[in-house]
């Protein structure tokens, strides 16, 4: 036995052994190799112990009293799949062994004991929880301390943006959303509604650049029966039904320019009529909006209001694209990977840091919600308990990466993405050489892009193509 001198506690070991002689033996062992031992005599006073605090290690015979040690084993596993269980035994009956490695046992150790190879075997044992307990805490910072209302960031960047919401969200002020497609525009407008005094209240969405520009003013603000063909009877607008909450109008720069002046008029006044409609009806509404555009360009080509944009810009609002926060990348793809994980039933652990370092290279241009899909099918495809390179999409997988990435600093010229590149060349040409690969497939295009059809065909004419 070793005689080493008194150490700092590393772990805690529950020690579970009918034979008094024994467990004094253990007890000396550990104490004096810097272990904290907690003795129990049989199975079911180990249980209440195993129940009452927590252990790092459990050190059990076989043959014992009231419940043997594979009982023991099978009801910790049960309320603990992590802590590691090793048994000790005098004997060698590899029926018993079988059994102890099927239910999760760490360990088989038969005696007479080796006390220098136990220490090392405990010490990795705790050394394995440690590690497990310490992916635990990790991934709930992930969903608490570096996330708001769902939204993960643990950049600098994204805490600026969690700390304007809590600034923001309890006045009744109009906030203006800027950023990319796929960083999460929505998901911001939801946070602050729902940590608004509104919250109670109805949150009502409209995609601007999803409803025809025919049907937009009657699903903005209502009409009444015989209005137009097909208004069979009066209808209410989100503008009428988001009273006393919030409507949030995503991409709103792709608003008919016509309506905008509608719009304007309800916020200022707080009031509109309905399509058809003569009776104005007054409404208490919080206006949030957001856009992929660029609102000031829009103004001096005339197809956005300036006088709207100041009535919606009182809390200018920027989400910076992913490429801004690549610390958030791990964390995000923890997130995803362990919500996808659960939906298809597999076991992924998390990240080779082979793949890390790919996912770091690229430069996500459909963002969050790229990044998302990305996850999803590496789930699909992974075959290990670990995503690899190859489980990731072929854009990545391609070495098209960024010349932040790049070992090289950029030296690769046939990269897409090298040094002093401009980003809207970059762009354009990812998005051509994306839409050559679906072969000329605009929707899936967009999905491989993480934007929407619309969107990818607004890019599109800008390039001229």
């Amino acid at each position: 036995m070793s005689q080493a001198s008194q150490q700092p506690v590393q772990a805690k070991v529950l020690v579970v052994d009918d034979d008094k002689l024994i467990l004094r033996i253990l007890e000396e062992f550990l104490t004096q190799n810097g272990f904290a031992p907690t003795l129990a005599t049989d199975g079911e006073e180990a249980e209440k112990l195993f129940a009452a605090e927590e252990f790092d290690v459990v050190l059990t015979d076989i043959m014992m009293p009231k419940m043997d040690g594979l009982e023991l084993l099978g009801r910790i596993k049960e309320k603990d799949p992590d802590i590691p269980v090793i048994i000790i035994t005098g004997s060698g009956d590899d029926q018993i062994q079988s059994k102890a490695w099927d239910q999760g046992a760490f360990l088989y150790v038969t005696k007479p004991i080796d006390y220098n190879f136990l220490n090392l075997a405990i010490r990795q044992a705790a050394d394995k929880l440690s590690l497990v307990r310490q992916n635990r805490r990790l991934s709930e910072l992930v969903e608490k301390t570096l996330s708001f209302e769902g939204i993960i960031g643990s950049s600098g960047r994204m805490q600026e943006v969690f700390s304007l919401i809590a600034k923001v969200a309890s006045s009744n002020a109009s906030i203006l959303i800027q950023g990319e497609s796929g960083t999460g525009k929505e998901l911001i407008a939801r946070a602050i509604h729902f940590n608004s005094p509104r919250k109670e209240e109805s949150f009502r969405v409209v995609n601007c650049a999803a409803i025809p520009r025919e049907l937009m003013e009657s699903e903005l603000f209502g009409h009444m029966r015989g209005s137009f063909t097909g208004a069979i009877a009066d209808k209410k607008g989100k503008f009428e039904l988001a009273n006393k909450g919030t409507i949030f109008l995503d991409e709103i720069g792709d608003l008919d320019i016509s309506l905008q002046a509608k719009i304007l008029r309800a916020l200022q006044e707080r009031e509109f009529e309905r399509v058809g409609g003569a009776q104005p009806i007054r409404v208490n509404i919080r206006l949030i909006a957001a856009t992929h555009k660029d609102l000031a360009r829009a103004m001096k080509d005339g197809s956005f209001r300036e006088d709207l944009f100041y009535r919606l810009s009182v809390i200018p609002l920027r989400i910076p694209p992913l490429r801004e926060r690549k610390e958030d990348i791990p964390y995000l793809a923890e997130h995803f990977l362990k919500k996808y994980s659960q939906e298809n039933a597999k076991s992924i652990r998390g990240l080779s840091p082979e793949a890390v370092k790919v996912l770091w290279a690229y430069d996500w241009p459909g963002n969050v919600r790229e990044l998302e899909n990305c996850m999803e099918r590496a789930v699909v495809m992974a075959e290990f308990d670990r995503i690899q390179p190859s489980d990731l999409p072929w854009a990545l997988q391609s070495g098209e990466i960024s010349a932040a990435g790049s070992s090289e600093g950029g030296a690769n010229q046939g990269s897409l993405w090298r040094l002093g590149r401009p980003m809207r060349e970059v762009e354009r040409e990812y998005i051509l050489k994306t839409l050559q690969e679906m072969k000329g497939n605009k929707t899936r295009t967009a999905e491989v892009l993480g934007i929407s059809v619309r969107g990818l065909r607004d890019k599109l004419k800008e390039y001229g193509v």
